[in-house]
């Protein structure tokens, strides 16, 4: 019995999580106008 109410409270849980994920919203995702300055270490 209280692996079945375990398993209910994770459940109810992890639905709460994703509402208030949900809820809250996805973040803006903007990206840079500069391109990433990166070097190619020299080969021997």
């Amino acid at each position: 019995m209280r692996a079945l109410i375990a398993a209910a409270v994770g459940l109810a849980a992890a639905l709460a999580l994703v509402l208030t994920v949900t809820a809250v919203g996805a973040p803006s995702g903007g990206t840079s106008p500069e391109p990433l300055l990166t070097t190619v270490p020299e080969h021997p």
